[in-house]
């Protein structure tokens, strides 16, 4: 049993998954499940937004079988935000409020879901706990599709979005094979700022050589108009046709992205460049260089949502990193994030680990060489020995009377505001 006692709050930021629902009922279950440590468990609503507005809600007034309906159900229910916190010497008044809203409500367990961002504002709002003698456990969740956070062996999200596009790019496929005489080229975008692990899961479906795609462009490897050129028409001289999978982060070798919104370089909130539109500067290529007709398809945020199709492993755990989170907080770990670890051996088996928050938020994880074909435009049996586990078997789906999936509805009745 902790030592210290008082309330949690968990909250939730950057762009949602198809699971990191199911990472917030595992921390909230096991949360209100200890009466001796947790004295409440509150949500924020829109993250760390949330918290700056003092807009907080009580978990333990939700329904008891919607928060249990969380593990089923898409999207950051909580409500996200993407509001980055810069250091503390430029936000330092931002960090003082947060804490200002925590000594309020006696929050003493702070457990954030997210990706890099997010566990660097957990890290310096611990470490500025830490400064003003502020009892305060900060505990980090992973959530990110493109799977790029470093120190963990994959993140929550990564497999349901791996299988929804590698369905339907393997879908697709079939459908530029039975019109090849009049679509010859398709190009699927996926998403993957930085990283192509998302891309690269679209050579699942590869399973025969004449199988799509037969041509996977990833941020790792610099994109070079005269060799995609001769890839396509090679593919073309194979095949009669030819599918492309396009990361959204794929770059030319002077850096620069091939899609950029608007036709411009813009910035979200966190700074970083807003993509889409790389499939369409490709399929351009395409009928320019090569003088084949070329189709794109781009899913957008349906493929990180998609609870539909899901995948079984990613949600089961998805459920258990925020259960190893509570427990990690209640052992009296701090400024740690929940990792992934795989076991060894040909049998899949993955357990739980802890990192540090600031070495997951200074890091990034690239595909590595060893998961790139020689060609850098497919994936070794490496990288299917590590992708094939995660997205096995079918997330638990409710199904409504009309046919349509049933999701969780919180009441989020905001708690009295004390500052």
């Amino acid at each position: 049993m902790a030592s210290l006692k008082g309330k949690a709050l968990v909250a939730q930021s950057g762009g949602p998954t198809a699971v990191i629902n199911s990472s917030a009922a595992g921390v909230i279950q096991s949360a209100l499940a200890d009466g001796d440590t947790f004295t409440g468990v509150y949500g924020a609503l829109n993250g760390i937004l949330g918290v700056l507005n003092e807009e907080l809600y009580d978990l333990a007034a939700e329904d008891p079988a919607e928060i249990d309906r969380l593990r089923r159900s898409p999207s950051s229910l909580l409500g996200s935000c993407r509001h980055k916190l810069k250091g503390l010497d430029t936000d330092r008044g931002d960090y003082e409020r947060i804490l200002q809203v925590f000594k309020a409500h006696d929050v003493r367990y702070f457990f954030y879901i997210g990706g890099n961002d997010s566990m660097d504002t957990a890290a310096k709002l611990g470490q500025l706990a830490d400064e003003i003698d502020y009892e305060l456990i900060c505990v980090g969740v992973p959530k990110t599709i493109d799977n790029d956070l470093a120190f963990t062996d994959h993140c929550p999200g990564y497999g349901s979005v791996a299988k929804f596009n590698a369905t339907a790019v393997m879908e697709a496929g079939l459908d530029t094979l039975a019109l090849y005489t009049h679509d010859t080229c398709n190009v699927h975008e996926v998403m993957g700022r930085n990283a192509g692990w998302i891309a690269a899961a679209t050579g699942l479906a590869r399973r025969h050589a004449d199988d799509a795609p037969h041509i996977i462009l990833l941020p790792e490897v610099p994109f070079v108009v005269e060799k995609f050129v001769d890839d396509v028409q090679r593919c073309l001289a194979d095949y009669k046709r030819c599918f492309v999978a396009c990361g959204e982060g794929v770059k030319t070798p002077d850096g620069e992205y091939l899609g950029e919104a608007g036709g411009q370089f813009s910035k979200d909130s966190f700074g970083h460049t807003q993509l889409g539109g790389a499939a369409n500067t490709v399929r351009a290529i395409i009928e320019e260089k090569v003088g084949v007709k070329a189709r794109t398809n781009r899913a957008g945020t349906a493929q990180r949502v998609a609870m539909h199709f899901a995948s079984a492993t990613d949600a089961a755990e998805a459920y258990m990193v925020g259960q190893a989170a509570v427990q990690a907080a209640v052992d009296g770990v701090h400024g740690k994030m929940v990792t992934l670890v795989r076991a060894d051996g040909d049998e899949y088996r993955c357990t739980t680990g802890l990192v540090e928050l600031e070495k997951v938020a200074n890091g990034e994880k690239p595909v590595p060489p060893e998961f790139i074909d020689a060609n850098g435009t497919g994936v070794t049996d490496a990288f299917r020995r590590y992708a094939g586990p995660l997205v096995r078997g079918e997330a638990e789906v409710e199904i409504g009377a009309d046919g349509l999936p049933v999701y969780a509805r919180l009441a989020q009745r905001l708690v009295e505001k004390k500052t």
